[in-house]
C-alpha cells in the first residue's frame, strides 16, 4: 500500500487522538465520512495503525523515578546482544530499549517507584552475567517536553 498526503494526515491525527469520531477525523483531512472511514480500515488492516490506547497521567497516580540507563555489553557477538535482549524485555519497568552507535550498545528508559527498585533491578543484571560490562544512570530531574505523537507530516512530507 502506498500512502499519500491525507493517510500522513490521518495518522497524524489518530495518534494525537485516537477517539476522534470518524466525521471531525474526516473534516480535518478534508474529506467525506465514508472515504475517510475505508481509508483508516485499510490503515489498520495494513499495519499502519497498531491499535489504540489511553494516555495515563502518571503523575497522578504517585511519584514514580524515571532513569535513563547507557549500557555497555563486555562482548559484541550476536549471541551476546541476545542474551541481553531474552533478560531486559521481561522486565516491566523497561519502557524503552534502544541499540545505538556511539561509546555504549544500548540506551535504556526504566520507569520505577525510586532509587532503591532501580537500584535493585540493576544489582540483579549485573549479578546475572548477561554481558554487562559496565553501565551509567542518568535520573531525571525534569521533564520539560514529552510528546505522545510523532512529527509525520515533516518526516513523511507528500
Amino acid at each position: 500500500m502506498k500512502l499519500d498526503r491525507i493517510d500522513i494526515k490521518i495518522l497524524h491525527e489518530l495518534q494525537k487522538n485516537g477517539r476522534i469520531t470518524n466525521v471531525e477525523l474526516a473534516e480535518l483531512v478534508h474529506l467525506s465520512p465514508s472515504p475517510c472511514l475505508m481509508r483508516v480500515k485499510k490503515l489498520q488492516s495494513e499495519g499502519y495503525i497498531e491499535g489504540y490506547s489511553a494516555q495515563v497521567n502518571i503523575g497522578k497516580l504517585g511519584q514514580t523515578l524515571t532513569v535513563f540507563t547507557e549500557i555497555t555489553l563486555k562482548n559484541h557477538r550476536q549471541v551476546d546482544f541476545a542474551r541481553f535482549l531474552a533478560v531486559v524485555e521481561k522486565i516491566d519497568q523497561v519502557i524503552e530499549c534502544h541499540l545505538v552507535s556511539g561509546g555504549y550498545d544500548y540506551l535504556m528508559k526504566f520507569m520505577t517507584a525510586g532509587i532503591s527498585e532501580y537500584q535493585t533491578i540493576m544489582e540483579r543484571l549485573t549479578d546475572m552475567d548477561i554481558g554487562i560490562d559496565k553501565y551509567f544512570s542518568f535520573v531525571v530531574l525534569k521533564s520539560p517536553i514529552v510528546k505522545a505523537h510523532m512529527p509525520l507530516p515533516s518526516l513523511f512530507p507528500m
